[in-house]
């Protein structure tokens, strides 16, 4: 915005910018964002950044909407506001929305200047209509994740445990009280709980826990809580997983089992007088409390008296557990198809000690979702001690909470440099798009400032399709407009004006016409509908009053009753 304010964007007869971010500033912002101030804290970043740079060129028109683009959306950023637009340029930090301003680009033929930063890392891409490939022309191969068994068993790095101490946290602190809130509401929970036999017995024990035998009335219980939670997280788990795969346990070509990748763990003892011990303790207790609505208490000295009476049962292995070696039999279990042990009685018993749902519905529990930037929530305090504790288990290096709230909340830093540089790169092909440049002008940015590396590349062109003399790419589309026709009419105009057979009509996710409908009683009442009117009543949907267009896909044949490609139908219908 500053670039564009300074380059006299927007500013000239009829010229505006539109701009829309329903963010607000936080704290974090000001180290990059340099448009805002301390006293910006808590605005929206659309209407503070517009008038950060009015003050800096009072000629930009400047429109600010506090709104997200997507689907939801699209009665207010509809038809009219897109058709008045010369480009789009987008600054979001997410796939998902890039591939949705991506595809209004195209269905507009608006252009597009993409760019994102990660770190050192930055990147441009320049899309035009009728000129390159979309945005999501190509798409990133996908992020490694973390195999499950390596997760719940066999951790070797920092990142592992943490990853497991996050996964706890929402296990433990919103999907169990999302859990017991579905049950108070949903009359029918328990009997559709059934029919997912993977998680249908450690819901029902949990939800038995939460609301009967663990139930939290006072602070004090929710300290017994942490602490069997502590035993149970740390020690006892161990000690089974130890059972199983004893230390000295070999593979079937001899070589020990403990080797490589997998470390050897140890059981923890709890010791009150272990800081790490008792910040478990603190911050689990706390969550737990909150979870029920009671008060919380930041009180060490407290929380080790409590500690002096829990009684804590001694641990007896378990023969007949089965503990997920690789990763084809966590997914497995994941999954739900190791589900040999589903116990009809047992669930029922479950079920039977659970209270009525109207009880549960009057005090539901409260979820809580993970907030890493809040210091006193005991949220990064759960996470930390409980990654730091697993990491004890297995001999790996403890992370400070920076470094645990770094991971946990996949904070990529973000460079005021990296997005300097991009933001100029963006501004020369803006000056490009202006003058209307040729394809080998524009150049896409990819730099690593780390390395040090920079790359332009030019962009590629749109890949061309073609049935007989007619070329087509992904900006073409087949635009009707001939008033509100008939499917019978609409079906004609392929066959005269492309001699191509229309075989399938969809509108969304909907067929409104095929040419193997089995009902010719069906294919006989459709055929002389209005497109709008076959589309209202096959999805069962209206549209709203300023909407003109609606996009068909369809399939066709040629002459020869082969499969012919053609780009989406825009149908005008008002």
């Amino acid at each position: 915005l500053k670039n564009w304010a300074l380059m006299g964007l927007g500013c000239g007869g009829g010229g505006c910018v539109h701009i829309t971010d329903m963010d607000t500033i936080e704290k974090s912002n000001l180290n990059r964002q340099f448009l805002f101030r301390t006293a910006d804290i808590q605005k929206l970043k659309a209407t503070t950044a517009a008038e950060a740079v009015t003050r800096m060129n009072s000629a930009i028109n400047i429109k600010c909407y506090n709104a997200r683009v997507g689907p939801e959306t699209e009665e207010q950023f509809d038809d009219d506001f897109f058709e008045q637009l010369d480009g789009v340029c987008n600054a979001l930090d997410n796939v998902q929305a890039r591939l949705y301003m991506d595809q209004r680009c195209i269905y507009y033929q608006k252009p597009l200047l993409e760019s994102g930063t990660q770190g050192t890392k930055g990147n441009v891409q320049v899309v035009v209509p009728h000129l390159t490939e979309s945005y999501g022309s190509s798409r990133d191969p996908p992020e490694k994740s973390i195999p499950i068994c390596t997760l719940k068993n066999f951790p070797n790095a920092i990142e592992h445990t943490i990853q497991w101490a996050r996964d706890e946290f929402e296990g433990l602190f919103r999907q169990q009280a999302e859990d017991a809130n579905s049950y108070g509401r949903d009359a029918d929970y328990i009997k559709n709980l059934k029919l997912h036999p993977g998680t249908a017995m450690s819901t029902l024990t949990a939800l038995r826990d939460n609301l009967v035998t663990k139930k939290g009335s006072s602070f004090k219980e929710c300290v017994v809580w942490a602490r069997l939670k502590f035993e149970e997280l740390f020690h006892n788990n161990i000690k089974q997983l130890l059972y199983n795969f004893p230390l000295d346990m070999t593979t079937s070509t001899g070589t020990p089992f403990w080797s490589g990748p997998k470390r050897a763990p140890s059981p923890l003892v709890f010791n009150a007088a272990e800081p790490l011990h008792v910040d478990f303790i603190l911050a689990a207790a706390n969550l737990r409390a909150k979870m029920f609505g009671l008060a919380e208490c930041k009180d060490v000295a407290a929380v080790r008296e409590a500690l002096q009476d829990v009684m804590v049962p001694e641990f007896v292995p378990q023969q007949g557990v089965k503990i997920q070696v690789n990763e084809s039999e966590a997914q497995q279990e994941a999954s739900g198809a190791a589900s040999g042990d589903l116990d009809e009685e047992v669930l029922t018993r479950l079920a039977n000690d659970l209270p009525p749902p109207a009880t549960v519905a009057a005090s539901p529990l409260l979820a809580i979702e993970f907030e890493k930037d809040d210091d006193t929530n005991f949220h990064m305090d759960f996470i930390t001690a409980c990654s730091n504790l697993r990491a004890t288990n297995y001999s790996i290096a403890n992370a400070d909470r920076h470094q645990t709230k770094l991971i946990a909340g996949k904070i990529i830093p973000a460079i005021a440099t990296t997005t300097a540089m991009v933001t100029g790169f963006v501004c020369f092909e803006l000056y490009k798009l202006v003058q209307k440049a040729p394809l080998e002008s524009y150049k896409n940015a990819f730099a690593n400032l780390a390395l040090p590396f920079l790359s332009f590349s030019e962009p590629i062109a749109a890949p061309k399709r073609e049935y007989k003399s007619i070329e087509w790419t992904l900006w073409s589309r087949i635009d009707i407009d001939q008033g509100d026709i008939t499917l019978q009419q609409f079906l004609d105009h392929f066959k005269s004006k492309y001699q191509l057979e229309v075989s399938m009509i969809s509108f969304g996710v909907s067929i409104l016409y095929s040419g193997f409908m089995t009902s010719k009683k069906k294919l006989q009442e459709r055929l002389p509908m209005p497109m709008s009117e076959l589309a209202k009543t096959v999805t069962k949907t209206d549209f709203n009053d300023k909407q003109r267009y609606l996009v068909f896909e369809v399939c066709c044949t040629d002459e020869d009753d082969e499969d012919v490609e053609t780009p989406y139908v825009r149908y005008k219908f008002r």
